[in-house]
């Protein structure tokens, strides 16, 4: 059984009824969408990508899984034993298996645990609110920017020169977040390149002036629970 050095009550509850650990390697699937779904996953260590492919065959990134988060829980109480996302490893690391059946029976059983596990639902259909409400109202660009807003506050570091943001990304992976082409997140982050709003080496960038990000796409101040990438 996995251990954490600090894990939540409800998150105690789920370790109770997982029934193997797995190891994940890098570039690999944990799932893909259309697979049979009879199993959840609560990350040990590593990272994982959950995306979805859309209509025109572009890539958009929903989320990164890191430890302590749960995956494949759409497919809960569902008829349809299918996933409806991709889960990629992104960083190798390790899952405790959950089998799905058992937790849906835990939570049939358990209304304490049941509750927080509508909230943690809640938080992460919230989540994936905001990120459309900025990408539908500001378009690309609020997209981006949205993203790197949440980026900023997933992994930034305050440094004398703005925000370091030390996860190193490529602009076909940040063009993921933001469902759109590589080459619309090359001009983009050129203009901002430009305009000293964020500078970036080597896969590595520095939000100067976070505030420019936040006044163009009307950004409501979300507490960091929502605005985050995970």
């Amino acid at each position: 059984m996995p251990s954490f050095t600090e894990v939540s009550t409800e998150l105690q509850e789920l370790l109770k009824t997982v029934h193997h650990i797995r190891k994940m390697e890098k570039g690999a699937f944990l799932f893909q969408e259309g697979s049979s779904a009879h199993e959840l996953f609560i990350v040990i260590s590593g990272k994982i990508q959950m995306s979805k492919i859309i209509p025109d065959g572009r890539e958009l990134t929903l989320r990164m899984c890191s430890e302590g988060e749960l995956i494949g829980e759409l497919t809960l109480f569902c008829s349809a034993e299918k996933y409806v996302l991709n889960a990629k490893v992104i960083e190798s690391g390790e899952v405790a298996v959950i089998y799905k059946s058992e937790l849906e029976n835990k939570l049939a059983e358990n209304h304490v645990l049941a509750l927080e596990f509508m909230k943690w639902i809640s938080q992460q259909h919230r989540k994936s609110q905001t990120k459309f409400r900025d990408l539908v109202l500001h378009g690309k660009k609020g997209a981006l920017y949205s993203t790197l807003i949440r980026l900023s506050n997933s992994y930034g570091k305050d440094t004398e020169e703005g925000i370091l943001i030390e996860t190193p990304l490529t602009n076909q992976e940040l063009a993921n977040f933001c469902g759109t082409s590589r080459e619309v997140v090359n001009r983009l982050l050129s203009e901002l390149r430009k305009n000293d709003i964020i500078s970036i080496d080597k896969g590595i960038i520095t939000i100067h002036d976070i505030d420019y990000l936040k006044i163009e796409i009307d950004c409501e101040n979300c507490p960091i629970e929502i605005c985050n990438i995970e």
